[in-house]
């Protein structure tokens, strides 16, 4: 790995390795990168450098950084929850550590506990595990803090909002379910640099159809940082220093499952479960209710979208549940192209690395696709395993968690 310190744009003062694969969408949030010494293919057979077998499914992704590979681990019946450490060009396992919870907590089949993935600055690593809480260890295994006095999160369906680092902070999302708020945390201490509850997106109690799963993104608008998160009935983007809402615009619906994103002045936020999509123009200085500045809203049935997107210039880039990409004009909200690809269906998120598509489905493919509106699938790479998760990409490496192994390939 490469010594060399990058400054990440959209996290100021966040100073980590070249090529690092900080959060389960990279190092600027969006699932972007520069990677351009991947493998062409690869398969359960051919390029593997390494495998790990998993003790048990799970739906969070790998993160990569400082030469270790960190992923989030529980039990079938979520009693135990841990993170694990492994070398990146051997796959041994460094470490495990574990926290128990012995009360019960809802989630769905399909969604494991511990299915937010962790999250890095460098100096430590984040994990949250729902009503158990949020930890944070050195990169030796060390307990640095613990926060367990956030309250419950139950919701039928799980959790998923990963932790997001910022300058001196972590950003967590606590929903959905009765309970929702977004704090800010100081990563030395845990202790609450801002917190902002957000009761209109809280939920009648655990069973209700009602919430957003969304991790929290990162922008910078003309200078100024912004945090974008879709909420049930609106997107809102907050001050990721202080908390306080910035600006929001209404339009999505009760279920948001993945993550807004941004290009340009232009901002896009997708519903799951069918419900709409919207595209907004946010320029420099916007504030308050911004939905008079919508520039389109699809009402019509939209597919299910679980996984998030990529942008590439004026597109955004989405494997829809059923396994239907689609390329869409971010200031039309046009479809441009959509079209089935590969075996299966998908909860995978799209990255843009090197000036290709990748995603993995849950057919356990990995599609590499071209980036651009007539998008074509450039190579499947099977294993055939059960994937929920969504790869990590450094120094020519691609790590991937399915339901059975830790995956490593290279050239």
């Amino acid at each position: 790995m490469r010594l060399s310190l990058i400054l990440l744009l959209v996290v100021p003062t966040l100073f980590l390795k070249a090529n690092d694969w900080p959060t389960w969408r990279g190092a600027n949030g969006n699932g972007s990168g520069n990677e351009n010494n991947l493998p062409e293919n690869w398969s359960a057979s051919q390029n593997v450098l390494w495998q790990v077998k998993m003790p048990e499914p799970g739906n969070s992704s790998p993160i990569v950084s400082k030469g270790k590979v960190f992923t989030t681990q529980a039990t079938k019946e979520g009693k135990r929850r841990a993170l694990l450490c492994f070398d990146r060009f051997t796959g041994k396992k460094l470490w495990e550590r574990a926290t128990p919870f012995p009360e019960k907590e809802p989630t769905h089949k399909t969604n494991p506990f511990c299915s937010a993935s962790p999250a890095t600055n460098g100096k430590v690593v984040v994990v949250t595990y729902g009503s158990a809480g949020m930890i944070a260890y050195d990169f030796e295994g060390k307990e640095i803090w613990r926060r367990n006095d956030l309250g419950p999160q139950r919701h039928l369906w799980g959790t998923a909002s990963s932790p997001v680092p910022y300058g001196k902070t972590f950003i967590q999302y606590r929903g959905p379910g009765p309970l929702v708020f977004i704090l800010a945390v100081d990563s030395a201490t845990g202790k609450n640099i801002w917190k902002h509850d957000l009761p209109e997106a809280q939920g009648k109690d655990e069973k209700h159809w009602f919430g957003s799963w969304s991790t929290p993104v990162l922008r910078n608008n003309h200078g100024r940082d912004e945090l974008l998160i879709g909420l049930p009935k609106r997107l809102v983007a907050f001050d990721p220093k202080t908390g306080k809402k910035i600006w929001w615009c209404n339009g999505l619906g009760d279920l948001v499952y993945n993550n807004a994103a941004s290009s340009g002045d232009y901002v896009l936020a997708t519903s799951g479960y069918g419900g709409p999509a919207l595209g907004v123009k946010v320029g420099k200085n916007a504030s308050g209710d911004i939905t008079s500045q919508r520039l389109w809203l699809a009402t019509k049935r939209n597919l299910q979208r679980i996984g998030s997107g990529a942008v590439v210039g004026n597109h955004y880039y989405i494997l829809t549940e059923p396994g239907i990409l689609q390329c869409i004009e971010i200031a039309t909200g046009r479809i441009v192209k959509q079209a089935r690809v590969g075996k299966g269906g998908n909860w995978g998120s799209v990255a843009h690395i090197g000036g290709k598509l990748y995603v993995a489905n849950q057919g356990g493919q990995t599609l590499v696709l071209s980036a651009n509106p007539d998008f074509e699938v450039l190579t499947t790479n099977p294993v055939n395993e059960m994937t929920r998760g969504s790869p990590a990409f450094s120094d020519g490496q691609v790590f991937l968690r399915t339901y059975e192994h830790l995956w490593c390939w290279g050239k």
